[in-house]
C-alpha cells in the first residue's frame, strides 16, 4: 500500500491508518502488510500540525501497488492545485489499483473522476461541500465505505477502525482483536456507525423530547421552522420548548437556533467560495446585513473578516482537520 500525503494532511487519520498495519505485523510475526509514502513532488510533506513526513518518492513514479491511500486535510477551496494528481491516480486505477481516501482525501478522488458510481463517505463538516461540489455523488454518513475497488473513511480514528477490517479480511478476526485491544480500542466500529456522537451525549441533555427538536432544527437551516410549529410536529406546548431549553442548555430556543444557523454558516466561509449573500440565503436569513450582524454578535467579527483572516495566512487558520 502507498499512502499518498498531501500538504496539510491530518496526522491523527495518517497514524491511526498505519499503525494498525505495523502492529498486526509484529503481532503474527508475518510480514502481512508493506508500505510507503509517496508525494507529489516526491520531496517530505508538513503535517497540518507542521511536522514534516519525509516520503520514498513521487506519486508519478509509483508502480506497483495494490492500493492507494490518499491522506488529506486539505481546505476544499483550494483543491485546484491537485490537478497533477488526478492523471496519475487514474493511472493506477486502471492498472488495478484500489483507491483510498482519509477525510477530505475523498474530494481528490472525486475530482478524479475515481468515486463514480461508488458509495463513498467524509467526514461529516465536509459533507455538504463534496456533494454540493459532486451532487451526483453516492455520499454516506457512515463512519468508513468500502465498495468494490475504493475505500473512504471520515478520518480520525476511523481510519483505525478501517484498516481493523483489513486486518480482518487478510488474517482472521482473532487478529484484528488483538491489535484492537493493543491500541486500548474495546470495540472495532463497523461500517455503518454514525460519525457524530449521538445529540443527547453532544449537548449532555437527558431529554428525548429535546433531542428530537434539536434533530428538527438541525435538519432545517436553510428554511428555519417557527417554534410553534416544532412544538407540534414534537408534540409538546411551545411553554415547554421554552422551559426544555432553559433547564437543560441555559438559553433559548431562538438563540439556539440562531447560533446552529450560523456555526454552518461559519463552516461555509471556511470551506467554500460561495459569496457571504448565498450563505446567508443557505442558512436562513432574510438579507446579508441580519446575517452579518447576527454573525458578528456571536463570533466577535464579521463573515467578510472571518474570510480574510483565513486567506491572509496560515497562522490564524482554524480549520478543523479530521
Amino acid at each position: 500500500m502507498a499512502f499518498f500525503l498531501v500538504p496539510e494532511f491530518p496526522m491523527m487519520g495518517f497514524a491511526a491508518a498505519l499503525e494498525p498495519l505495523r502492529s498486526a505485523n509484529r503481532m503474527s510475526e508475518q510480514r502481512l502488510f508493506e508500505w510507503h509514502l509517496v508525494s507529489v513532488d516526491g520531496k517530505a510533506v508538513a503535517a497540518s500540525n507542521g511536522i514534516p513526513i519525509a516520503v520514498r518518492g513521487s506519486l508519478e513514479q509509483l508502480t506497483g501497488v495494490d492500493a492507494v491511500l490518499v491522506c488529506a486535510g486539505l481546505e476544499p477551496t483550494q483543491l485546484g492545485r491537485h490537478h497533477r494528481a488526478h492523471h496519475h491516480l487514474r493511472r493506477l486505477a486502471r492498472h488495478g489499483c484500489r483507491m483510498g481516501a482519509i477525510s477530505t482525501g475523498s474530494f481528490i478522488l472525486a475530482d478524479a473522476g475515481l468515486l463514480a458510481d461508488r458509495r463513498c463517505t467524509v467526514h461529516w463538516e465536509y459533507a455538504e461541500s463534496l456533494y454540493s461540489r459532486h451532487p451526483g455523488l453516492k455520499l454516506s454518513q457512515d463512519l468508513y465505505v468500502i465498495d468494490r475497488d475504493v475505500f473512504t473513511c471520515s478520518g480520525g480514528t476511523a481510519a483505525l477502525d478501517m484498516m481493523l477490517y483489513f486486518v480482518s479480511e487478510v488474517s482472521g478476526p482473532e487478529l484484528a482483536l488483538a491489535v484492537a485491544e493493543q491500541f486500548i480500542h474495546p470495540r472495532i466500529r463497523q461500517q455503518q456507525d454514525h460519525q457524530r456522537i449521538e445529540t443527547h451525549a453532544r449537548y449532555a441533555i437527558d431529554s428525548p423530547k429535546l433531542v428530537q427538536i434539536i434533530t428538527l432544527m438541525e435538519g432545517a437551516v436553510e428554511e428555519p421552522l417557527e417554534v410553534a410549529g416544532i412544538a407540534h410536529q414534537v408534540g409538546v406546548s411551545p411553554r415547554q420548548v421554552e422551559r426544555l431549553f432553559r433547564e437543560q442548555l441555559n438559553t433559548s430556543p431562538k438563540a439556539f437556533y440562531v447560533r446552529l444557523r450560523l456555526t454552518r454558516a461559519r463552516t461555509l466561509l471556511r470551506q467554500t467560495l460561495n459569496s457571504i449573500r448565498a450563505i446567508a440565503v443557505e442558512c436562513g436569513f432574510q438579507s446579508a446585513s441580519h446575517f452579518c450582524h447576527a454573525y458578528k454578535r456571536v463570533f466577535g467579527q464579521s463573515p467578510t473578516a472571518e474570510r480574510h483572516r483565513l486567506t491572509r495566512g496560515r497562522p490564524g487558520r482554524e480549520i478543523q482537520d479530521a
